[in-house]
């Protein structure tokens, strides 16, 4: 089959479906009548500008860089949140979120991925995140920014 007809097939797999490597990829491009070969497999992805994101439940899934930003709704990324959040505590204007081991990257990517524009930017390790305002952004205001985009988020006061 031409190739732009694979593509084309290819993407619209990704989008619609959690895929977490590429065996499962050409095992759904196989059912649709395409044998195509890994090496071409990854060559297609690369043209395609596909990566891996974190899925929420420490795996990854294929998604596309330009997209990436916007792979689920504003509810799927408060839901990985909520998945792997324990607490927030601040200091100064900066918080400090703990979160299950294993699962700071994930929340630290629904946090930067909320749009949420107090929040400049998040450092995350194995089960802590540095949540790093802009500057002039005081702790109240930018835990009411969070509670805005992730109702019911309620501050460890110690």
């Amino acid at each position: 089959m031409e190739r732009s007809v694979r593509l084309a097939r290819l993407r619209h797999i990704i989008e619609t479906r959690q895929i977490k490597s590429q065996e499962v990829l050409l095992n759904f491009l196989s059912e649709e009548g395409f044998k195509v070969t890994q090496a071409t497999l990854s060559r297609d992805l690369k043209y395609l500008k596909v990566g891996k994101i974190p899925d929420g439940k420490g795996g990854y899934i294929y998604t596309f860089s330009d997209s990436a930003s916007k792979v689920g709704s504003d509810k799927s990324l408060v839901e990985d949140f909520r998945r792997g959040f324990i607490s927030i505590e601040f200091s100064g204007s900066q918080g400090v979120v703990k979160t299950l081991p294993g699962h700071a990257s994930t929340v630290a990517f629904a946090i930067d991925n909320l749009n949420i524009r107090e929040v400049l930017g998040t450092i995350a390790g194995d089960d802590t995140i540095l949540l790093i305002p802009r500057d002039g952004v005081s702790r109240s205001r930018m835990f009411k920014a969070l509670q805005e985009r992730i109702p019911g988020l309620e501050e460890e006061t110690g």
